[in-house]
């Protein structure tokens, strides 16, 4: 597969994901804007509603995360990875995306570790209804020491495994 190859296989993933989440908001289709920019204008399209909800649906979890994973930008996956946090909770996102990192793809293990970095966006009450009036929210969704000692066991392992398996290639 060439590199032309991938990238359009991960555009296609990731307008499918964005397109998903779009559907879930009910937002209109975006027919008008070319293919090479629709999943951008959808992702752009969700933000504000994704972050002005107090909550979402159990069904937009899996999207959101498949959107921040598939999002070939590394600057633009926090679209998707801050509505989750803020909803579902820093231990829940990062919990998910470590699945990613453990049993995803080549592509995927890249866009898990891209979404990683965002997963710890410090958290505003201000910024999100899905703080109680009072401006907290349960700690336990955002415990996540055991969850990074996880991700950093296994991003090590795949290190080593990738070390020893380039030194086994120029053997």
């Amino acid at each position: 597969m060439t590199e032309g190859d991938r990238h359009e296989a991960s555009t296609r993933s990731f307008l499918a994901c964005a397109a998903e989440v779009a559907r879930l908001l009910d937002l209109e289709a975006a027919a008008d804007v070319p293919e090479d920019r629709r999943a951008r204008h959808l992702a752009g399209a969700a933000r504000k509603p994704l972050l002005e909800r107090a909550t979402l649906s159990e069904e937009f979890f899996d999207p959101l995360m498949a959107a921040a994973v598939y999002d070939p930008d590394p600057s633009f996956c926090r679209w998707f990875v801050e509505p989750a946090l803020y909803v579902f909770g820093r231990r829940r996102v990062m919990t998910a995306l470590l699945g990613y990192l453990r049993t995803g793809t080549t592509a995927e293990i890249a866009g898990a570790r891209r979404a990683w970095y965002c997963a710890h966006l410090p958290l505003h009450a201000d910024r999100s209804p899905a703080y109680a009036p009072s401006g907290s929210r349960d700690p336990a969704l955002d415990e996540v020491d055991d969850v990074v000692d996880h991700w950093l066991e296994s991003f090590s392992t795949q290190q080593r495994d990738r070390n020893a398996s380039g030194s086994h290639n120029q053997a």
